[in-house]
């Protein structure tokens, strides 16, 4: 479909990223995280300790453009490595990326049935990609497989999200997309998830997704909508792309009161490493880092490269190989080991797998949902 192929912006950095980050810190408040220790002697710098922690916990990735990117290349090879995007194999080893979310977001001028084909094909995009990159890659869809693929030295690609204009308005489409593996759906772009918030239909959908395992993606949606759902849904939620609204006035980014909400949910803040919502450098992201640590909690934050989607990336931030940087930056400011390990890994897990028993619990209280948009908003 050559006509949903024009509206991908080249992506591009602000700066250029060196190491120039202080050698030496004092030890962090806390080491009590569940893995092996390791070593650092005192002539070990910052930034080795950093690839040393993302070497037991590494990264689990929030949100990448990849698959809609990959369309205009007419030959890659992730695993041998790939100048015409930010992301490869390489690169992810490098920055210590062990899961990664694939976003099937589409371009906002498809809609309705083009939506739900577009989507569809970049599924069968993205399981392409996987089969092509076995020795790199393999799709997970579970928090028990993301660990599975990282024992057997594979990077985990999960499948989404996708907006929630690829359902059409259907719990069937939603039912048969997550039988395709679809695990986010962003809850924007449509009549029952508006300014207005969640209709009674937009509620039997989130029903549906708690039954089946299908995380609601807050990023871009209404106050309303995100109160709504916080207050409707059994299994956690996310924002796969926000910052501090009160740092920098993105519509994407959270107020504080928001925040706080989604911390007393447990719900898990990704924030999105991108010039326009968290600044220029690797600071200003930190300062975002510690913003929602501290109104939202250690558990509910954690980091969404966004990678390959057309924006702009901070100093030292710019490509999947970067995290290093960003987790030496934390360890400079302080943050005990205990927390970056929750913030790259372990708050990701956490959240996939409350999904998952939300939705077994949920399917030994309710059979398939045969609702329709018409009989509940019409």
């Amino acid at each position: 479909m050559a006509d949903l192929q024009d509206e991908l912006h080249t992506t591009t950095e602000v700066g250029e990223f060196g190491d120039d980050l202080p050698e030496s810190l004092p030890e962090p408040a806390s080491t009590a995280f569940p893995a092996k220790p390791y070593a650092a002697g005192p002539g070990t710098s910052r930034l080795d300790r950093a690839r040393a922690l993302l070497a037991e916990h590494p990264v689990a990735d929030g949100y990448s453009g990849l698959p809609w990117a990959l369309r205009h290349l007419p030959w890659y090879d992730l695993e041998m490595g790939e100048s015409a995007v930010d992301t490869d194999v390489p690169r992810l080893r490098e920055g210590h990326v062990g899961a990664l979310l694939w976003s099937l977001h589409l371009p906002e001028s498809l809609d309705g049935d083009r939506a739900v084909g577009a989507t569809m094909e970049q599924l069968d995009l993205v399981r392409t990609v996987v089969r092509m990159h076995p020795e790199g890659l393999r799709l997970a869809h579970s928090a028990g497989q993301i660990t599975d693929v990282r024992h057997c030295g594979r990077i985990a690609v999960l499948l989404g999200p996708a907006g929630a204009a690829a359902v059409g308005d259907s719990l069937g489409i939603l039912r048969s997309l997550h039988a395709l593996g679809l695990r986010l759906l962003t809850l924007t772009g449509v009549s029952w998830a508006s300014e207005a918030g969640l209709t009674r239909f937009g509620e039997e959908m989130l029903r549906e997704m708690n039954r089946l395992g299908v995380l609601a993606d807050l990023s871009g949606a209404s106050g309303e909508t995100i109160r709504r759902v916080l207050a409707v849904s059994k299994a956690p939620v996310v924002c796969t792309r926000s910052a501090a609204r009160a740092l920098r006035p993105h519509p994407a980014n959270l107020p504080d009161d928001l925040l706080a909400q989604l911390g007393a949910v447990k719900g898990l803040c990704m924030v999105p490493l991108t010039a326009e919502q968290t600044g220029a450098t690797v600071r200003d992201v930190a300062d975002h880092l510690d913003h929602v640590r501290a109104l939202a909690g250690a558990e509910c934050v954690g980091l969404s490269g966004t990678y390959d989607a057309g924006t702009a990336h901070p100093q030292e931030l710019g490509d999947a190989s970067c995290y290093p940087y960003l987790v030496a930056e934390l360890l400079r400011r302080g943050w005990p080991e205990a927390d970056i390990a929750l913030l790259t890994w372990g708050n990701v897990h956490r959240v996939l797998r409350g999904a998952d028993f939300a939705a077994h619990a949920a399917q030994q209280r309710r059979e398939p949902s045969t609702a329709t948009i018409a009989e509940l908003d019409g």
